[in-house]
């Protein structure tokens, strides 16, 4: 079992950042992607931004820029530094990890950005 724990959501005013922090615990052994998601407009998860076990990155369109993704695989942890907010930013902002090739997800942190 592997369990995420998140930090790092909370209010800035548009044009500010934050990092968010998503830390994998339990019996990790294989980690193959990380990632980040939100849910979007349609309350479905969209990928925000995603890191392979290699490095490769991917970043929706909207955060190409203002979004980085990357991972600190000693302490099993993945980032994600938000810069330059906008209000559509506002979410919730979900952790994912692939571990051994199962999907594992974290609680979700709030991320406001007021205009």
């Amino acid at each position: 079992q592997v369990q995420l724990v998140e930090s790092g959501g909370g209010l800035v005013q548009a044009g500010g950042s934050l990092r968010l922090s998503c830390a994998a615990s339990g019996t990790i052994f294989s980690i193959n992607g990380m990632g980040w998601y939100r849910l979007g407009p349609g309350q479905q998860r969209e990928l925000v931004a995603r890191i392979t076990s290699g490095g490769s990155t991917i970043y929706a369109d909207s955060v190409k820029g203002r979004f980085a993704i990357w991972r600190d695989d000693a302490k099993n942890t993945v980032y994600l530094q938000m810069n330059s907010l906008e209000p559509e930013d506002t979410d919730v902002y979900y952790c994912n990890v692939l571990h051994d090739w199962n999907d594992y997800w974290g609680q979700g942190t709030q991320v406001t950005v007021s205009s």
